[in-house]
Formats: C-alpha cells, structure tokens, sequence
C-alpha cells in the first residue's frame, strides 16, 4: 500500500516547504470561499453600505493588494526568505477578518476591506514565492508542476466551503460568522508557517542586488514585462467576465433557477481540480506557452458556447469545457508570470497579484461595454475575443524566443 501511494505522489511533493505551503494555501483560499460569496451580502445588505461605497471600497482594496504585494514580495526577497512575511501577511487576516466579527460596523468594515485584508492577500503571492525559491533546483516541467498542484488547493477549497458555509449559516439572522470562519482558518495558517514551515537561510538566497521599492516597482512596469503581464490580464479576463454573467445566464437566457448557480459553482471547482494536475503532466510534453494557447482555445469556445445556451442542460453539459479551459487558465499563468522575474522569486510571484487586478480591472471595463450594446450572452462573446486576442498578442510578443 506504501508503494503505491508512493508512486502516486509525485517526488516534487516530499519537499517540506512545499508541502506545509500547500496546506497553507488551501487555507487562504478556504478565508477567501467562507467569505467572497457573502461579502457583498455582509458589507450592504446587514451593514448598509450603498453600492456605490462598496464598488469603489472593493476597487480600492484592489489596488492597495497590488501595492502591498510588490511591497513585501520586493522586501522578502531582500530578506532572502519568505517565512517572516508570510507571517506577517497572515496576522493581518486574522485581524481584518476578526474585527469584522467581533466588531460588526461599517467603519470596521471599511478598515478591514480597505487596509488590512489587502495586506493579507498578499500571502498569496509570497506562498506562490516560497514554492518557487523552494523549487529553485527543480528541472521546469517539476516547477510547473508544483505550481499547479499549490494552484489545485485553492480550488480544493472551493469546491464544498461555499456550500457548507450557505449551509450552516442557513438558519442564521446574520452571515457574520462566515468571517469567523475565515479569521480561524488564518489562525491555522499562522500556525503553519509559524511552527511547521522551515526556516530559510536568508544569507544563501538573498537577491543579489538589491532593489529599493521604486526600482521595483519600475521593474515591474517596464515594457518587457508589462506588455506581457497585460497580455495575460486579457486572457485571465475570460475568468472574471465569465463570474460577471455565468448567473445572470443561467438565471436568465439558460431559463435555470439560483440553486443551479451553486451546484454548477461546485462541478466546476471539482473539475478544475482535476484538470489542473492534467495540464500539468501536459506541461511535459508541449510547454507552457503552447499549453496556455491551448487553454485560452478551450475557454474561448466554452464562452461562446455560453453565449448560445438557453437551456438548463446546456450550462451542465459546458462544465465539463469550462472546467478544462478554466484549469489552465488559473495555474499555467503563475509559473508564466514567475519566469518573468526568474531571479527574484518574491517580485515574480508579485506579478500574480499584478494580473489579478489588471484583468478584474479589464474584465469590468468589457462587462460595462458589453453590456451596453449587447446582452448578458453577447458580453460572454466579447469576453471571448478580448482572451483571444490577448493569446494572440502573448504568442507575438514570444515568437522571437519560440515556446517556452
């Protein structure tokens, strides 16, 4: 029984730093399903924020999640080691959620939304940092694959947390304790990197050179890395417009009901899990460039399909598409994004953070546009093409250096 479950993990898993960053990953995207799918419900509907406050707050909370995240991904690579700021990153959670619960008002709220959960967020990207210095000496196909296997937990997490936090909170005046929920997860977290995380020798893997936080962030806007890291903003675009009107056609041209919505969510999840493993033996074979081309197809053609679905059958049977395209969208990027700054593993991994808000940002701006001149399933279209025609732009960028 040991050798078989031996053979079935791969060797790149046995790392220590690896595996104890896994599980703490999963337990930043548990914070993030307890609570993203309530947030809007939590910060208008029980405290009484107008829309207007809350789109601009969540904007705002975007930006600030960038800023912070070059900030300290700049700082730990200085250091040398991730550990210090992963723990730092992670008590911010515990109190931007925390105070939330314990302290239910709008100003909290704001606080919270605004400063300290931006600052947590940025654990994402220095987990995503730590696994890469930790897999410094790995081959580039073992790499990939343990970036998708830390991208899988993510999605591991998603697949039932929303649910069973609907579930238990379904009996409840308030969906408060869901940030409960959340500040215990970062509890563990904190736990995890604190006591079972080792410890890195800042000496032997410090930058080189160090940059100050302007010549950082100078790095990260000049035209060979931004013109790329916008090019991976369109294609991860699909993703988030697709989160913008997947309900509104379901409810609506799909003619399905809200619990669809939520079983649908969860089929996704699941496939996603698996189909990122997939794509990362695939890796193996056609590299990540083709790889994402290959995705950014799938998903293209999913949101097409999308676009034509008027049938609750129709939504069910696109799962399985969405799920591998989407698989390869959410994992093939990081290792991408990474390579840009291969030497500073924690200003790389920023870069994560970076196209998260670029791509929000784009896909807001094509749902405004869409929306206005088409419906909900003319817009799933134009998402199609805009992810498309940033593929196109990616592999025109790259052809001087081929498929990486």
């Amino acid at each position: 029984m040991t050798m078989t479950m031996n053979r079935l993990i791969p060797d790149v898993f046995r790392n220590p730093a690896i595996r104890v960053s896994m599980i703490a990953i999963f337990t930043f995207g548990f914070a993030g399903a307890t609570t993203s799918p309530y947030r809007s419900v939590v910060g208008i509907v029980e405290l009484g924020l107008s829309n207007a406050v809350y789109s601009a707050l969540i904007f705002a909370a975007a930006a600030v999640n960038v800023i912070v995240s070059i900030l300290f991904g700049n700082l730990a690579d200085r250091l040398g080691e991730y550990r210090t700021m992963m723990l730092v990153a992670a008590t911010f959670g515990i109190a931007g959620y925390g105070a939330v619960y314990f302290f239910p008002t709008r100003e909290i709220f704001v606080l919270s939304a605004l400063l300290l959960l931006p600052v947590y967020g940025s654990l994402n990207s220095l987990l995503f940092a730590n696994v890469r210095a930790a897999a410094r000496e790995m081959a580039p196909d073992e790499v990939a694959t343990v970036n998708s296997g830390t991208r899988a937990m993510i999605s591991l997490s998603w697949v039932l947390v929303p649910g069973l936090t609907g579930v238990l909170l379904s009996s409840s005046p308030s969906m408060l304790p869901a940030y409960l929920f959340a500040c215990l997860s970062c509890l563990l977290c904190v736990g995890l990197v604190g006591f079972l995380l080792p410890r890195q020798d800042g000496t032997d893997s410090a930058a080189t050179h160090h940059l100050s936080y302007l010549a950082a962030l100078g790095q990260v806007i000049s035209p060979r890395i931004f013109s790329r890291v916008m090019a991976v903003a369109l294609i991860s675009s699909m993703l988030h417009i697709n989160d913008a009107i997947f309900p509104l056609v379901v409810t609506g041209a799909a003619r399905g009901t809200v619990a669809d919505i939520g079983i649908l969510v969860g089929i996704v999840a699941l496939l996603e899990v698996v189909f990122i493993i997939v794509w990362s033996r695939l890796l193996r074979f056609i590299g990540q460039l083709a790889a994402l081309a290959l995705g950014a197809l799938v998903y293209g053609i999913y949101l097409l399909l999308l676009a034509s679905a008027d049938q609750p059958w129709h939504v069910y049977a696109l799962t399985l598409v969405s799920g591998i395209g989407a698989a390869s969208l959410i994992s093939i990027p990081i290792t991408y994004l990474q390579d840009l700054i291969a030497e500073r593993p924690g200003l790389g991994s920023a870069l994560i953070s970076v196209n998260i808000f670029l791509s929000a940002g784009l896909s807001a701006l094509l749902f405004a546009a869409g929306t206005a001149i088409t419906s909900y399933s003319g817009t799933a279209v134009v998402g199609a093409f805009s992810g498309l025609a940033g593929m196109a732009w990616l592999l025109l960028l790259d052809r001087s250096r081929g498929l990486p």
